[in-house]
């Protein structure tokens, strides 16, 4: 038995994946445990659940591996600071104490870190680093259902790379080209997201929600003045917009004076027409560069299958349309897309490449549905529950499956939690939120009162796999949740000539299709498909409404609070579901209702969690 730890940390969304033999056993967010969004520190709760779910201690564990090289991140931040002096001078010398101090010596860091798991752990021969971007890229082939396949990955940066070609083969993956630093896709797409007033490096997916709502004045402006788009999709950036080389700000007073107004402040002023058309026009942007990048893939290495990760992955819009163009034959994209997805990556690539183990390939992924965290029995929940002081009824699985659809059918908000928590940002039916799709008002109610967060922020259907091509424009799975496609005509419900004149989020609560709350205003909506194989309760509650509705989808959104990462424990979830509105939390095979609860534990759960 051959057992590996992968790690990431210190920049964001820090986690621990744990493989044996090559098999992908367990991995975790360090967020969910501590309960900060997107925790950069050590990932020490992480590494103890992994640990423990593999039943090994550190000590046993054949080899650890670090997502990325910190030698040659600090070689950049030096060349860079050099190339753009004396700007950034004050931010260099901020940076430095840290960086010689803690980031430069990382080896011994993560060392000095890893013993206090194991005071037996001494072995420093154990301990590699992979590359940021061979991380994403390992993330994404090796467990996908492909022998061999062409691996896009584009993110902010890494050490130096901001967007990789690796070409993919058996066990064999090998990066062919890079794009560096400064010119990064997702750093151009992060400095919109921090103009239009969200938070860098986590309301980019508020960008993405928004641009359905305005329409792409601003495109050409974008293409002539800040970025260069080659005919093959690379590209490079004006720097002289910018100020996020030298760490100052994402951008500066002239990226401010190219689109007439200052950056939105959100504590002070409202999302405007004018923000929705700046979303809308850095998406097209975003996806006529991914666009182009996949074609002139196509073209160069004729593969028939493409493989997505880093941050830009997670664009589920950019993603659907690739899809829908059918450039490849097959796409799939890894869950964990992001940082998090490199501890993965890291313990794959050392797997592979580093030991040169063969690597199996079948029909489905490998991913296990990416329900690869935590799990509780139904003792512990019980027991859990019981010292919280709920009240709960607890039912046989198919009078957990009938109570859920008929409160549902009722209008109902329900918390969702069962299994093993997902890996990476989305919630797939393991810590969800609920709700009927048929419902014209729950969208809006579920952001307000619910998720306490901004009323445009659409959701997303689950659907039985089998049923998806009767309901969306989409001719392959999406069990991740990262492919956007179009609500089927047949479904639609078109607007009248005066609701087309509608501007912004007036278009809201306009009844889109027969499946309202998960119909985005351009008829879109973010897809996942459920199966019977990855996920059988959740499956079989879709089956059951679908019985009883003649519709197999339901809402699913993360169960959380806007800024909160999502629930871990059962604790966690009695917490969320006494601090909001929701109406019925079902975990395990215990049903509770909010109306029997002792109105003493309600939380004022609005203000528990920094806004993101």
């Amino acid at each position: 038995m051959n057992s590996i730890l992968g790690i990431s940390a210190f920049y964001h969304d820090s986690a621990a994946t744990i493989i044996i033999d090559g098999e992908i056993i367990a991995a975790a967010q360090e967020e969910r445990f501590t309960r900060i969004k997107h925790d950069s520190c050590y990932p020490k709760n992480a590494i103890e659940f992994v640990l423990k779910y593999a039943n090994l201690k550190l000590s046993e564990i054949d080899h650890v591996v670090f997502f990325e090289k910190p030698f040659l991140k600090f070689e950049r931040l030096l060349e860079t600071y050099v190339a753009f002096a004396p700007r950034g001078f004050i931010q260099f010398s901020k940076a430095m104490p840290s960086w010689l101090r803690d980031k430069l010596f990382q080896k011994k860091q993560l060392l000095k870190y890893l013993k206090n798991h194991d005071k037996n752990f001494n072995e420093d021969e154990k301990l590699y680093f992979s590359e940021h971007h061979l991380s994403h890229a390992a993330s994404a082939f090796y467990p996908s259902p492909f022998e061999e396949a062409v691996v896009l990955t584009a993110d902010g940066v890494g050490e130096w790379a901001t967007t990789t070609v690796a070409l993919g083969k058996g066990k064999d993956l090998e990066i062919k080209k890079e794009l560096h630093f400064p010119h990064s896709l997702g750093l151009l797409y992060s400095a919109f997201t921090y103009y239009t007033g969200f938070k860098v490096n986590s309301g980019e997916y508020k960008l993405m929600g928004l641009a359905p709502y305005g329409e792409p004045k601003y495109s050409e402006v974008i293409k002539e003045y800040l970025i260069d788009i080659k005919p093959d999709g690379t590209f490079n950036l004006n720097q002289d917009y910018f100020d996020y080389a030298t760490g100052l700000k994402m951008i500066n007073s002239k990226f401010n004076s190219l689109f007439g107004q200052n950056e939105r402040n959100s504590n002070k002023e409202n999302l405007t027409q004018f923000h929705m058309d700046i979303a809308s026009s850095i998406q097209t942007v975003t996806e006529e560069i991914m666009m182009s990048l996949v074609k002139s893939l196509k073209e160069e290495y004729n593969a028939s299958n493409l493989c997505l990760a880093g941050g830009v992955a997670l664009n589920c819009v950019s993603n659907g349309k690739i899809l829908k163009e059918k450039i490849f034959d097959n796409i799939w994209v890894q869950p964990a897309a992001g940082d998090a997805g490199g501890s993965l990556g890291a313990a794959l690539a050392y797997w592979h490449l580093h030991l040169k183990k063969d690597r199996k390939v079948t029909n489905f992924d490998k991913m296990k549905g990416s329900f690869l965290g935590p799990e509780f029995t139904q003792k512990n929940i019980e027991e859990e529950l019981t010292s919280l002081g709920a009240n709960f009824e607890i039912l046989g699985e198919n009078e957990i499956l009938d109570f859920t659809t008929q409160s549902l059918i009722n209008g109902e908000a329900v918390g969702w939690f069962q299994g093993r928590m997902e890996f990476g940002p989305r919630a797939l039916g393991g810590r969800s939120i609920l709700g009927d799709p048929r419902s014209s008002t729950i969208q809006k109610n579920l952001n307000l009162k619910v998720k306490y967060r901004e009323s445009f922020r659409p959701f997303a259907p689950s659907i039985l796999n089998e049923d998806v091509r009767d309901w969306f424009e989409i001719e392959s799975d999406s069990p991740y949740m990262l492919m956007v496609s179009n609500v089927k005509k047949s479904k639609i419900i078109k607007m009248t000539e005066d609701q087309k004149k509608l501007f912004g989020i007036d278009k809201l609560n306009i009844k889109r299709s027969e499946i309202p709350a998960v119909t985005h205003v351009d008829y879109s909506a973010r897809i996942q498909t459920v199966h019977n194989k990855t996920n059988s309760k959740y499956y079989k509650l879709l089956k059951m409404f679908k019985e009883k509705t003649g519709c197999p989808i339901l809402i699913n959104t993360s169960f959380n609070v806007r800024g909160e990462p999502i629930v871990s424990t059962p604790v966690d979830a009695f917490h969320c579901f006494m601090g909001t509105e929701l109406d019925v939390l079902v975990i395990g095979n215990c049903f509770l209702k909010k109306n029997n609860q002792n109105k003493n534990l309600k939380k004022n759960y609005k203000e528990s969690f920094e806004l993101d």
